[in-house]
């Protein structure tokens, strides 16, 4: 199985297409090119590894639309813009997206390269970020009501004896309790179980949260939402865009 990042290029020329792709290719990377939105949403899987190489001007829906539609469905990806037009009010708005560089045509091969590079590299740090968060959240979905209620406690420094009193039981049960959360949890001592819990953003003092309204969803720093469901908002997304709504040119 290739595991090789692919990089998706979105342009209205075929051409400048054709030569990326080239480029790319000679570098080890994958590709996929597409002429317009509506034809990447349509093609687009977000669970592949990679980034998109994006036109900032296209014909019915700008590159910036399709970033900000793009946000707005929980699919992150880094991208690079490419563009014609010495636009920096339209760069500026890029950037804050979370774009990760704003290439003016005609750019070197090593510019272009260079910027791919970091923006890949921004996705594997990404990916790796979320499938450490999946892992913690999915442990956690293991405990039972009381153990998750014991957790939030440990957490919140409390001792074996004040948990008791807060539970109304016996400082004898919560320590069964909390081996089987250490043990669920895959952690050897407090304060691992501090550090673990604290990176999918649980309380750790304070206002407690129910065990079955974990958040399951990262949106701090640099995390991408690859949820397995994203693909399925594409559809709608793609019918918006043929419907020109209010995305339409964007960017002009």
């Amino acid at each position: 199985m290739n595991n090789a990042p692919t990089v998706f290029i979105v342009d209205d020329d075929p051409a400048i297409l054709k030569a990326l792709e080239r480029l790319l290719r000679a570098e080890g990377y994958e590709t996929r090119d597409f002429q317009s939105a509506e034809e990447f949403l349509a093609g687009h899987d977000p669970s592949i590894p990679g980034c998109i190489v994006l036109d900032m001007i296209m014909p019915n829906v700008s590159g910036l639309a399709l970033q900000q539609a793009l946000r707005a469905s929980g699919c992150d990806r880094f991208i690079v813009f490419m563009t014609g037009l010495s636009d920096i009010a339209a760069s500026v708005r890029a950037m804050k997206d979370g774009a990760v560089d704003f290439l003016s045509k005609p750019f070197s091969d090593n510019m272009f390269l260079a910027a791919v590079r970091d923006a890949i590299a921004k996705d594997c740090i990404a990916r790796e970020i979320f499938a450490e968060r999946k892992s913690i959240r999915d442990r956690i979905a293991m405990l039972t009501p009381r153990e998750y209620e014991v957790l939030q406690h440990i957490i919140s420094g409390q001792l074996n004896k004040q948990i008791a009193a807060d539970l109304g039981t016996v400082e004898k049960t919560i320590k069964v309790h909390r081996a089987r959360v250490m043990e669920k949890m895959q952690v050897a001592s407090l304060a691992e179980l501090v550090c673990v819990t604290m990176r999918i953003g649980l309380p750790h003092s304070g206002t407690r949260t129910h065990h079955a309204g974990i958040d399951t969803t990262d949106s701090a720093m640099a995390s991408v939402k690859f949820d397995s469901g994203i693909p399925g908002t594409y559809p709608s997304l793609a019918r918006r865009f043929g419907d020109r709504m209010h995305l339409r040119g964007d960017a002009k």
